[in-house]
């Protein structure tokens, strides 16, 4: 886990319902699920199997863990676990190297909660070194934290991430706004206690008590995600 600043500076002002704001990053921010699939599919090329296209729809947005194990077992791939997560990573490094695109309404977003004080925090389920390479794209002066996969006991679908988010940012959970696009992500943000809004990326999100679901970031500002939180419903802009 990394901050740039320190915990004690990244609370908004006394009296603001929304103390901080939890983005996850591949399928929210940035357009890399089809990445994952593309560097899944060229491993296990290289093993011999074709990856039958249903499974992609079981791998997004999950853990290395789920994804990668599931991958094993489905294919009968004579790998181990801890092989088969580096190879991923080195294949999915590959693809991103020349950069990412950002999905739409990301960097206004960033821009808005910058611009406002408002401490937003990265969490993802991806590895350090990922995130790491990713923030290039996405530009690491805009969030005060950011927590990796690897960095911590569980992650998504767990709590872990998000709490220990919530935690760095001298925030209470419940105070947090998550932006999802997965709904290992929701479950995760919602064990948390926090209030979530799911912009599903693959697969499709219902509506659930304490949840939003929009169709694109380019619907999620601050006047929203204030509103949200006093509300508890969808705002009316």
């Amino acid at each position: 886990m990394t901050s740039t600043v320190p915990a004690s500076l990244t609370r908004t002002a006394e009296g603001s319902a929304l103390q901080a704001v939890l983005l996850d990053m591949d399928g929210t921010l940035v357009d890399t699920e089809g990445f994952w699939w593309d560097a899944e599919v060229e491993v296990f090329k290289d093993l011999g199997h074709v990856l039958d296209e249903a499974w992609r729809d079981v791998v997004v947005g999950g853990p290395m863990s789920r994804s990668a194990g599931f991958l094993i077992e489905a294919t009968g791939a004579d790998i181990t676990f801890p092989e088969l997560t580096v190879r991923l990573n080195d294949a999915f490094e590959d693809l991103i190297g020349r950069g990412v695109p950002l999905m739409p309404g990301a960097r206004r977003l960033l821009t808005e909660l910058a611009a406002h004080e408002v401490p937003a925090a990265l969490v993802s389920a991806s590895h350090r070194r990922i995130i790491d390479r990713v923030l290039v794209s996405l530009g690491p002066e805009f969030f005060a934290l950011t927590v990796a996969g690897d960095e911590v006991p569980r992650t998504k679908p767990h709590p872990d991430p998000y709490l220990l988010a919530a935690r760095g940012l001298g925030a209470d959970p419940a105070r947090c706004a998550v932006i999802e696009d997965t709904a290992t992500g929701v479950a995760s943000a919602e064990a948390a206690g926090c209030r979530v809004v799911a912009v599903p990326s693959v697969a499709p999100i219902g509506p659930a008590d304490g949840r939003t679901v929009v169709g694109s970031l380019e619907e999620v500002d601050l006047v929203f995600l204030r509103a949200l939180m006093t509300h508890g419903d969808r705002p009316v802009h």
